[in-house]
């Protein structure tokens, strides 16, 4: 009984909490949103464990046990979930909240995981009851509490290739390891096949094709300050005018970019949006560590502007290529 109280205490907590960051106005929910919040509770959870991988494919079969069904199979439309950086955003948004939960609930990290599916499971079915499917809706959730284990896997695995790798085995300095890291993200953005649509669709119609660039830049910038780094307004400190021409640091890519795609292969992260956040949350990591604590190797002010301009300055030169390519 005292467990059913405590489910039922939890679930209407958490409910409270989930419904007002999803909410739209208008007494309106994001149900996407709604999923992605509930997509990075769940990894946070799981993050207390051994091997959290593991444990986020036996609470996808635990919640199909509780759902009465499968997961909505066959391959997903471009345009089922959000942008990688968008999905990045929000989850870390609810790995957030469920730090916070986690003061008041964590007597037993097994119970508080029990909790969130039952609150999973609660939520599923409500979004059905509002007219989305359950199996559509538990596959993208299943979408984006994967992707949110991805990234966060991803970029810790990428920050001790780099470590261990480049610095150890290379010397490199913490310096050149942000600015590698951040280079490579912008390399990946620039040639992911999003960048090329809204260049097309910028000559047919001038807009800000280079959008994209700022919100993965936000991924390392909102990592860096989450790990400790000062927030301001210095991060483009310095940078070059775009009428400026772009330098990008090709040494430091052409040498950790194959490092980064073997990693990449090995843990199935294809898509190129998706390896540009990745490497976007691993700068910002390493940015903490460089620009980090009493006596940093590196100070903020230096530090900030320099992770900036490798990954503008790469995405730049790169699209300036491609687009160059494409009119010949």
């Amino acid at each position: 009984m005292t467990l059913l109280i405590d489910r039922a205490g939890f679930a209407a907590q958490m409910h409270k909490i989930l419904m007002t960051h999803a909410a739209l106005g208008n007494e309106e929910i994001d149900g996407m949103r709604l999923l992605q919040l509930l997509a990075g509770v769940t990894v946070e959870t799981l993050l207390l464990f051994d091997d959290p991988d593991e444990g986020l494919m036996a609470t996808f079969r635990h919640l199909e046990e509780h759902l009465g069904c499968a997961p909505c199979p066959g391959r997903l439309g471009a345009e089922a979930l959000p942008p990688a950086y968008v999905t990045d955003r929000e989850t870390e948004q609810g790995r957030m909240l469920a730090r916070k939960l986690f003061e008041e609930w964590l007597d037993c990290a097994y119970n508080f995981q029990e909790m969130i599916v039952f609150f999973a499971h609660n939520v599923i079915v409500r979004l059905e009851e509002a007219g989305q499917p359950r199996a559509e809706t538990f596959r993208l959730y299943m979408e984006c509490a994967a992707r949110c284990m991805a990234y966060e896997i991803a970029a810790q695995e990428l920050c001790d290739i780099v470590i261990d790798m480049k610095v150890g085995g290379e010397g490199w300095s913490l310096g050149e390891s942000v600015s590698g890291l951040s280079a490579v993200a912008g390399r990946c953005l620039a040639l992911s096949s999003e960048t090329r649509l809204l260049q097309e669709r910028e000559r047919e119609r001038p807009g800000n094709p280079h959008g994209r660039l700022d919100q993965v830049a936000y991924v390392m910038t909102q990592e860096a300050v989450r790990l400790g780094i000062p927030a301001g307004t210095d991060w483009r400190f310095g940078l070059a005018a775009n009428d400026c021409p772009a330098s990008a640091p090709f040494d430091l890519i052409f040498s950790l970019w194959p490092c980064c795609r073997e990693f990449f292969e090995v843990i199935n992260l294809s898509d190129p949006v998706d390896q540009a956040v990745a490497c976007a949350k691993a700068a910002g990591r390493m940015l903490a560590v460089a620009a980090g604590g009493e006596m940093p190797e590196l100070e903020p002010v230096i530090a900030k502007p320099l992770a900036m301009a490798a990954m503008t300055e790469t995405y730049r030169v790169i699209c300036r290529q491609e687009a160059a390519v494409s009119q010949i």
